[in-house]
């Protein structure tokens, strides 16, 4: 998202701006908890998890390095109702709420921009939504594992059955079965907890029309 911003833009966010490590499992907020900093992902993979009373957890959206953790304020929220987790390890730029409100109140194209992400954001919540409802678990491994491929930029990721079941709201039963169509399809391979996308174009034509959708408003909102 950062590259989105102008030279002008950047310069003014970036004394305010602080590297710090994405770690594997990390919790960066917890639901109702006030958001102190925002995180503009420079490597790795956030997802924001509904989380309910009996434990169980899906998967409403991922950040990755074109977006940013935090949006809600932008909105001028102070909490959110999702868990952020760290899914895949990484670095990040770290801003403070309270710099980042500043700017974006002194200067109305910063808040153009992310009110642009903000809307693909909540373009891709809903859509997740709506996918977990009406699609199959093959479909919807698809279109995760897709989501993901963008966004570590690299075939090989740190997987288990039981994160992609915390993932995608269903038993690990159900992720086996899915994980070994793709598999003998020849879209994927996976060993000792990393999964392989072998071949891409065919984990497209097993995905939903939820991916396209998702990656056309992202497109759309994040034109450089």
């Amino acid at each position: 998202m950062l590259n989105t911003l102008s030279e002008s833009q950047l310069a003014q966010l970036l004394p305010k701006l602080k590297t710090v490590e994405l770690e594997l499992g990390h919790v960066l907020y917890e639901p109702e908890q006030t958001i102190d900093y925002v995180y503009f992902p420079t490597a790795g993979i956030i997802s924001l998890l509904a989380t309910f009373e009996d434990g169980a957890t899906v998967e409403a959206g991922v950040i990755g390095t074109e977006g940013m953790l935090g949006t809600p304020v932008v909105l001028g929220a102070e909490t959110t109702p999702h868990q952020a987790l760290v899914q895949a390890s990484g670095q990040a730029m770290r801003m403070s709420v309270h710099d980042l409100t500043g700017e974006v109140g002194r200067d109305g194209s910063l808040l153009k921009s992310m009110l642009r992400y903000t809307n693909a954001m909540f373009i891709q919540v809903a859509q997740t939504a709506a996918c977990n409802r009406l699609h199959t678990i093959e479909q919807r491994l698809a279109r995760w594992l897709l989501l993901t491929h963008d966004r570590v930029q690299r075939d090989e990721v740190s997987l288990t059955q039981e994160f992609l079941s915390r993932m995608l709201g269903v038993r690990r039963a159900g992720v086996s079965v899915a994980a070994n169509n793709l598999k003998q399809s020849g879209a994927i391979d996976y060993r000792r907890g990393n999964v392989i996308v072998v071949d891409r174009q065919r984990l497209e034509q097993t995905s939903c029309e939820c991916y396209e959708a998702v990656k056309q408003e992202y497109d759309r909102n994040l034109k450089t």
